[in-house]
């Protein structure tokens, strides 16, 4: 006897009846930016530019609050923390020693953490499109409605409800491209990641 759900999978081919399919990319797109008020999850990151330069490869952690409080921290090769504040957005290079910091909502698009921590923002300023499925991921394709976004496309691929990959074309023709840990949606996450203080002696620029 075949078992319960292999009966109901049989049957669906057999008599080709509707069986339920994944909602589209941008429709778990929006789930995800209504349902996922914090979370938390690792990264892998490939930047490629011009024919004939080697890509780079970093990859770190993803923490959000939302809206609009984030920690995107490069762990390897080098480090650096991109921290979102609710107010404005603090990019820290240990290396050099310098904070870059910018009103966060002149920086829509300027980080993918940015994309993401936000609430109705990606769709009030990129237009969204249903970008089809390839293998078990639903994609959205986003083009920005303003000329001055920094990104010429973003294609992101989801599953789940969730973000797992995403594809960031820049105006100077470098792609970003992105792969994400699991996700652990609405997930504790201690406040003191989204608050920034430049360490002493830092060259803080833009403030």
């Amino acid at each position: 006897m075949i078992a319960g759900w292999r009966f109901a999978a049989t049957m669906c081919v057999a008599m080709s009846l509707a069986c339920p399919a994944a909602a589209s990319g941008p429709d778990q797109l929006k789930a995800f930016l209504s349902g996922a008020k914090t979370g938390k999850t690792t990264f892998r990151q490939i930047v490629s530019g011009k024919a004939g330069r080697v890509p780079q490869e970093s990859n770190g952690t993803f923490a959000f609050s939302r809206p609009g409080k984030f920690r995107w921290t490069y762990e390897k090769p080098h480090t650096q923390i991109i921290v979102g504040d609710g107010q404005k957005l603090w990019i820290h290079d240990p290396d050099l020693n310098q904070v870059v910091v910018r009103k966060l909502d002149q920086a829509l698009g300027a980080t993918p953490a940015a994309l993401l921590a936000g609430d109705d923002s990606l769709e009030r300023n990129f237009e969204l499109n249903d970008g089809g499925k390839s293998g078990d991921l639903e994609f959205v394709d986003a083009k920005p409605r303003a000329g001055d976004s920094g990104f010429a496309s973003i294609r992101i691929g989801l599953k789940g409800n969730v973000p797992r990959t995403m594809e960031l074309h820049d105006s100077f023709g470098q792609v970003t491209q992105l792969s994400f840990g699991s996700f652990e949606r609405n997930a504790a996450v201690d406040t003191a990641l989204f608050r920034f203080v430049p360490p002493p002696g830092a060259d803080v620029v833009g403030e």
